[in-house]
């Protein structure tokens, strides 16, 4: 049995997958307009000692860690260097790359640009807004 702390309730609780022997998890990755200092790779390692966890216990992890490409911190990059937003985003998810295998961390099985989903991302908050949850 696997027990974990649900935030929500601030319990432990025994960990139930929704599909029994399948674990999803979606981690909100970078912003990339910068070269990621140590602190920003904290999220990266522990979900990967997640993930790299529950496999160990037997169960199939799909895990998605998205890239966000649209950003004023990535437009205001852009604007100094005198390039494109998306020069500066595509520089910088390579670097991330680099320094993500250079810690020896096993890939995602997705990486997603937020700017691949925008449509989603719209009607999201246009259903929650309608909600009165925004």
């Amino acid at each position: 049995m696997i027990v974990i702390h649900n935030s929500q309730t601030n319990k432990k609780e025994e960990f139930v997958p929704l599909k029994t022997g399948e674990v999803k998890m979606y981690v909100c990755g970078p912003t990339v307009y910068d070269f990621l200092h140590v602190g920003n790779f904290r999220g990266a390692i522990f979900f990967n000692l997640v993930r790299n966890w529950f496999e160990y216990r037997g169960y199939k992890v799909t895990f998605v860690y998205n890239y966000t490409d649209v950003d004023d911190k990535i437009i205001n990059r852009a604007k100094a260097d005198g390039v494109l937003a998306e020069e500066i985003s595509e520089k910088y998810i390579v670097e991330f790359e680099k320094d993500f295998n250079s810690l020896g961390l096993k890939k995602h099985s997705h990486n997603p640009k937020v700017t691949e989903f925008m449509k989603e991302i719209i009607s999201l908050n246009e259903k929650l807004i309608a909600n009165g949850k925004a």
